[in-house]
Formats: structure tokens, sequence, C-alpha cells
């Protein structure tokens, strides 16, 4: 039986971490951010862990 293939866009985007949590990137942080507010610049650099509801999608995506 082949290897399952690890989805390469999620392999980029989210790190597993050993407590069962998944990192990724907050959003809206690209491009026009002298729109933004400071606050909201500010918070979209933290942390963010992937929605429990979503934990299982993303973990289909990372077999490894």
């Amino acid at each position: 039986m082949p290897k399952m293939k690890t989805n390469s866009a999620a392999k980029k985007r989210f790190t597993k971490k050993k407590s069962g949590l998944i990192k990724r990137a907050k959003a809206y942080r690209r491009h026009l951010m002298t729109k933004k507010t400071t606050k909201q610049n500010r918070q979209s650099c933290a942390t963010a862990y992937v929605h429990e509801a979503d934990v299982h999608r993303v973990l289909r995506m990372l077999p490894y």
C-alpha cells in the first residue's frame, strides 16, 4: 500500500504542537496595513490555534 501524501499547502501553514494543538497564522496581515488600526495590526501578530471543530480537517491533511 502506498504512503499517504501530505497536503503541501497545509504543510506550509500549520504546525503541530506536542500538546495536540495546531498553530496557525492570523489573517489580514499581508497588505493595506495603513488602513488598519494599530491594535488590529498588533493583535494579528499573536499566535493563534486552529479551533477544535476544525482540527480533524487539518490533521487529515497532515498525516505525518
